[in-house]
């Protein structure tokens, strides 16, 4: 399938033909995605706590990522007749054959990402939006975020799932995530929520100098379809891999759909 030019669209209030690049980021108000929400049930401040509690019992520490995890409410970003599990560390089916992953694996992902930096990373790309999550918790974490997916069904759907957040540092384009989205490069970060037989050339390309991508990939011999977690730091004297644990993410496609 020939691959699409990424189209961009904002969950704002924007003109969807203006480029990303000509959308000014500005950084989030503290009550734009989610002003406090003391309610009850799936609303309740105390399920997201417990989440990030459990979150912080696995060894994760770093306090910007636990303090998002706990803010964005991931319970919107599923369907209604999951969400009594929207809590609990399990990936869970968000259509098109696609998954939402474990808060657990999300937070690992992202403090690896942040790599201990005090403050907020950068500009960060995202291949794979999927229904929106990471995206919006990246968008608590970074200056300015570029999410791509390929599916148009998943892309319309964060596109819904985002908008009343009013995310105006969150740009999300529709495209083939394996070339990356070079008009938006460098990158002070990449993540990929999705695995291929070894990163594309086209996201280490697209990395600064100085940054670091996180993302599933194919490894060794083991069973068909194991993942590690790969870690690349981009240095001035080239490029260090770092291979970690086993994970499991849908397949790295290119192309869309």
């Amino acid at each position: 399938m020939t691959a699409m030019k990424p189209r961009p669209s904002f969950p704002a209030k924007m003109d969807a033909k203006a480029h990303p690049a000509a959308a000014k980021p500005r950084a989030v108000a503290p009550a734009a995605p989610v002003a406090e929400s003391r309610g009850h049930g799936m609303d309740s401040m105390a399920v997201r706590h417990n989440m990030v509690q459990k979150i912080a019992a696995q060894g994760v520490r770093d306090p910007l990522v636990l303090k998002a995890m706990g803010t964005v409410e991931r319970h919107r970003f599923v369907d209604s007749a999951l969400v009594n599990q929207a809590y609990e560390d399990t990936s869970l089916p968000i259509g098109l054959g696609q998954t939402i992953s474990k808060p657990g694996v999300v937070s690992r992902m992202l403090e690896l990402l942040c790599n201990g930096q005090i403050g907020k990373l950068g500009r960060v790309l995202e291949i794979g939006t999927g229904c929106g999550y990471q995206a919006a918790v990246l968008s608590l974490l970074a200056d300015e975020v570029y999410s791509i997916e390929r599916l148009r069904g998943l892309h319309d759907k964060a596109r819904e799932n985002l908008r009343p957040m009013r995310l105006h540092n969150l740009h999300l384009l529709f495209g083939d995530g394996m070339v990356g989205y070079a008009k938006g490069a460098p990158y002070a970060a990449i993540i990929a929520a999705a695995g291929g037989e070894a990163v594309p050339q086209a996201w280490v390309d697209q990395l600064a100098v100085g940054g670091r991508l996180v993302a599933p990939v194919a490894t060794g011999l083991g069973a068909a379809g194991s993942q590690s977690l790969i870690v690349l730091d981009k240095t001035p004297q080239g490029v260090r891999h770092t291979l970690l644990e086993a994970v499991l993410f849908v397949p790295l496609k290119s192309g869309v759909a």
